[in-house]
């Protein structure tokens, strides 16, 4: 098993917290992480384009000019893609980007990513995150304690509103719970802060 420091909120030492290496541990598959990133950006287009065919622009029912001896080329139409207020030629329609991986994918892919942040000394475990109250200054105090970087994803077991708010107004800093982790949240984030309560849920899931 690898094992992590545990650091408290003030950035002391709390002692240390074995992962489990069939979570935190495995071999990095890359292919199935860039399945799993690709199929997540994709989702997420909202695939609302949209211009008009040459059979949608208004007008078009008379032919501009004469065909002949205007010594220009003749023109059928003016809604015709090469003039100005034309249609467009394949033109982007609204359509639904969305498409489905093999879980089995998904899970290898977050592993994948879990065993990184582990591998490139970028996880980052607390003893305990907790606010009395939303306070964007003591969550900078916090990150500044644990030397975080500028982009970090704090992970803690269940949603907290006083750590969300508390980060909200810090750029680069994300907050989740471990029911809504994604792959490209902890890839796009160099610093993963999680809390041993989280830490320990990720491994309860991920372990079936």
């Amino acid at each position: 098993m690898a094992t992590v420091t545990l650091h408290k909120m003030d950035g002391s030492e709390a002692g240390s917290i074995d992962l489990n290496d069939d979570i935190f541990g495995i071999e990095i598959n890359e292919h199935a992480v860039h399945e799993t990133v690709k199929n997540y950006l994709a989702n997420q287009r909202q695939g609302t384009q949209s211009a008009k065919t040459r059979s949608e622009v208004r007008g078009g029912g008379a032919k501009p000019f004469r065909q002949k001896g205007t010594g220009r080329a003749r023109q059928g139409s003016r809604v015709a893609p090469n003039h100005v207020g034309g249609g467009i030629v394949f033109a982007p329609k609204p359509r639904d980007y969305r498409y489905s991986i093999p879980k089995k994918v998904k899970k290898l892919a977050m592993l994948s990513v879990l065993s990184s942040k582990v591998s490139e000394s970028e996880i980052i475990v607390v003893d305990e995150l907790s606010f009395e109250a939303p306070r964007t200054k003591d969550m900078i105090k916090f990150l500044s304690a644990v030397s975080a970087e500028k982009k970090a994803l704090i992970v803690t077991a269940g949603k907290d509103d006083n750590v969300v708010k508390s980060a909200a107004n810090i750029t680069g800093v994300e907050t989740t719970y471990v029911g809504r982790m994604n792959v490209y949240e902890i890839l796009n984030h160099t610093s993963f802060i999680v809390t041993k309560e989280a830490a320990e849920k990720i491994e309860e899931v991920y372990s079936a």
